[in-house]
């Protein structure tokens, strides 16, 4: 469920109609459903009854006003980079309730997590557990970790946003796992207090999910046999949503099949939804340019692919929307934007509504992997974010302009002067 709903043949995002904050903010923009936001963290977050952590996939949906959010409700980040802890604690997230993953951290990026008292850093190899142990030495400190393991286990997905298979670059592989956990064990400057585990993105199905936490559990149980105490399962995030006719399992549903999964263990459960709550929580409102005619039919309209990656990348879909319906039906066209690259649309060869110059379209189940995968591709500057809030709408994320574009270049001097 989502809050974006027609009122008299227009599209409100809450009680507030979408070509109003078009006519106020400019197009494009990304537009956000706090109300939509609260539901959907809350539903994932109360589907688990044993004790857990929820935090929030921040790569998915990073601007702080939606990070702070969460906090509020009492959720973590998951974190991937240095950037994205500054994010969060800016935000006003919980360092104890932020765990660190990927698997290029660098020796800055370790420090700064130490220095900040994170809950937990997602080790990904042996050499980046001896950088960690080396900076806490350094630190005078323990180092909390947790390893990345990966069980070869089949996410059924996109092969781009597939984690968990032996030929990914994530983790640990966990037939190797044991060796290393051990040799963590034994370092001075290192706590093994997890296990991790993340298989993939866009899941609509449970039966990976159980597959690869019976894995790990058993896992678990070895590393218990070898005298290794485990106070955290770190299962990651992946939950799918709809966008357009799948089925992913209820939040419920999927919190069921792991409580009975974990049965027998004491572990504290970690999880990192993205998508599943920022996914159908946002928008992207486009207007449009022109249409033209000639072999198919495109219509062309203002925002692009460095707005909105993922139709390009993953040949995603989205459906557009128009976001006042005007009765003129639909046709088969390419929605298409600016960029100069064939591969710039954001809807290809299917029934959208039929559109006329000036019209507004929305791009729906914008909000996970939308904003924070934009780019200034072509010198064009990125969208604004607004979040609305029942009867009010906010500009959280100003829009860029054009010397946003150029902040921080300089013509050497040997170039000589500019020319006015």
């Amino acid at each position: 469920m989502n809050h974006f709903n027609y009122k008299n043949n227009r599209m409100f995002c809450e009680d507030v109609a979408v070509a109003e904050i078009a006519e106020a903010v400019n197009t494009p923009f990304y537009l956000y459903s706090n109300a939509t936001l609260t539901r959907h963290f809350q539903a994932f977050d109360q589907a688990f009854k044993l004790p857990h952590i929820t935090c929030f996939a921040t790569k998915s949906c990073s601007n702080i006003a939606i990070l702070h959010g969460f906090a509020e409700l009492g959720g973590g980040a998951d974190i991937v980079s240095g950037g994205e802890l500054f994010r969060a604690l800016k935000a006003g997230v919980d360092p104890r309730k932020i765990v660190y993953s990927g698997v290029g951290k660098t020796r800055e990026e370790l420090r700064y997590g130490l220095k900040e008292n994170i809950l937990l850093f997602n080790v990904e190899s042996v050499q980046e557990l001896r950088a960690i142990q080396e900076e806490a030495a350094v630190m005078g400190i323990k180092a909390p970790v947790s390893f990345r393991v990966n069980p070869d286990v089949d996410p059924r997905t996109h092969a781009y946003i597939s984690t968990g298979m032996a030929k990914n670059k994530f983790g640990i592989p966990i037939d190797q796992a044991l060796d290393v956990y051990q040799q963590a064990d034994k370092m001075v400057n290192i706590e093994v207090l997890g296990v991790s585990c993340h298989i993939g993105s866009q899941l609509t199905d449970v039966s990976p999910f159980v597959e690869s936490l019976g894995k790990v559990k058993q896992f678990i149980n070895r590393l218990k046999q070898a005298g290794i105490k485990i106070k955290y399962l770190d299962l990651g995030g992946g939950l799918g949503i709809c966008y357009q006719d799948e089925t992913p399992p209820e939040p419920a549903e999927y919190a069921k099949a792991i409580a009975r999964e974990m049965a027998g263990l004491s572990c504290t459960l970690i999880l990192e939804p993205g998508r599943v709550i920022v996914g159908n929580a946002g928008i992207l409102v486009t207007k449009v340019l022109y249409t033209k005619a000639g072999g198919k039919k495109f219509i062309i309209v203002d925002a692009g692919m460095n707005d909105l990656a993922r139709p390009s990348l993953y040949d995603a879909f989205h459906a557009v929307q128009a976001v006042e319906e005007r009765g003129r039906g639909t046709e088969v066209a390419d929605v298409v934007g600016p960029i100069c690259e064939s591969g710039d649309f954001l809807s290809r060869g299917r029934e959208v509504p039929c559109c006329e110059q000036g019209d507004l379209l929305a791009l729906m189940s914008s909000g996970a992997y939308g904003f924070t995968m934009s780019s200034n591709y072509n010198s064009r500057p990125r969208v604004c974010e607004v979040l609305v809030n029942g009867s009010e709408f906010y500009i959280i994320r100003q829009r860029e302009t054009r010397d946003d574009l150029i902040r921080g270049e300089k013509i050497p001097d040997f170039q000589g002067v500019v020319r006015e």
